[in-house]
């Protein structure tokens, strides 16, 4: 235990981008989450551990256990260094191996699953891995960061701080995966500014919004499954988002903003500028969630976005609007009927 460590997680700063993205647009201003120790994900790591806590769920140097696709394992790498617990973490064959070996050095041990489930994919098999791991490891908790209502309260601290950091809001955009984020953020700035719009930022190939499921090449963000800490009322539109797109943004950043990230900034990153074009008037915010390490060996290698077509697509300047996300997304698309798939009705703007 190193409680100590604590004290890493703290306030991280705003800053305004301005960078053509792949237009002029008036600017919009992104928390850096990079620079808090473990990510934007170790603030639901340690809410989702001191829940359990609380609740007598997870007992002193009891093992964590949970699916990842890398940045929640970080995360929760770091809580479990923080609270004296063990960490677990199912990955698959995707994960990269240089992330592989950051969790390694953390200190989590890596449970690696080789084939995809026929209906879930990646995802699926390893939350199926996550359950038998579980019951052949006395007393290990699973946070289940997907429907753990915990992973979006540990962002309302983030949302508070943007309130103290900034005069007015007016658009809050946030990359959409477990849900937690977007979810605990718009509830803390809505406490303060109730008009703040909320554009939800999706994957193609992702299910969160009821779109069909597909294979998907970015990471962070998206679904194969329904993720039940997705607070649907809160959207007021959704966009999904290619890898092209993602790619061609993070490297624009990078090179004019010198402050980037992943697939996720990538796509909010373009939103965010996108929403500050059409309304140069608004107050845009959205969070880029980690830095650009991790993507050395994907976003930013030429080889390996050549090989996948990724620098040939052609960057949209605005994106393709659809009237309901039954027509499935093959690049940047906007919807402004947001569905919550389980329920299979139209949620109010």
């Amino acid at each position: 235990m190193n409680p100590d460590l604590l004290d890493l997680v703290r306030d991280t700063p705003l800053a305004r981008v301005s960078a053509p993205l792949p237009q002029p647009h008036p600017g919009f201003w992104a928390k850096l989450e990079c620079l808090s120790t473990g990510g934007m994900k170790a603030r639901a790591a340690l809410s989702m551990l001191r829940g359990a806590h609380r609740r007598g769920e997870l007992l002193p140097g009891a093992p964590v256990v949970e699916s990842t696709s890398g940045t929640l394992g970080i995360g929760l790498a770091f809580a479990g260094n923080a609270l004296g617990h063990p960490v677990v973490l199912v990955v698959d064959e995707e994960l990269e191996p240089g992330m592989r070996a950051l969790l390694r050095a953390h200190g989590a041990r890596l449970e690696i699953v080789d084939q995809p489930h026929p209906e879930g994919g990646w995802q699926q098999a390893r939350l199926d891995r996550v359950h038998e791991i579980c019951r052949s490891l006395p007393g290990a908790y699973w946070p289940d960061q997907y429907n753990n209502p915990d992973n979006p309260a540990g962002y309302a601290e983030m949302g508070a701080e943007i309130c103290r950091q900034l005069d007015r809001v007016d658009v809050l955009v946030c990359s959409v995966g477990s849900g937690g984020h977007s979810a605990g953020m718009i509830r803390a700035v809505r406490k303060r500014w109730p008009q703040v719009r909320l554009i939800g930022v999706d994957t193609v190939g992702s299910t969160i919004f009821g779109q069909p499921a597909r294979p998907r090449l970015m990471r962070g963000l998206g679904s194969s499954i329904h993720p039940r800490n997705v607070d649907y009322p809160q959207f007021d539109e959704v966009h999904w988002v290619g890898p092209g797109e993602a790619v061609v943004t993070c490297r624009a950043l990078a090179r004019n903003a010198f402050v980037t990230g992943g697939w996720s900034t990538g796509a909010v990153a373009m939103v965010a500028a996108w929403a500050a074009r059409v309304d140069p008037g608004a107050n845009v915010v959205t969070v880029f969630p980690d830095g650009p390490h991790r993507y050395l060996g994907t976003v930013f290698d030429d080889d390996y976005c050549q090989a996948r077509g990724l620098l040939d697509t052609p960057i949209a300047t605005r994106p393709v609007e659809v009237a309901h996300p039954e027509v499935e997304a093959t690049g940047w698309t906007r919807c402004r009927t947001v569905v919550d798939p389980l329920m299979n009705v139209e949620v109010p703007a």
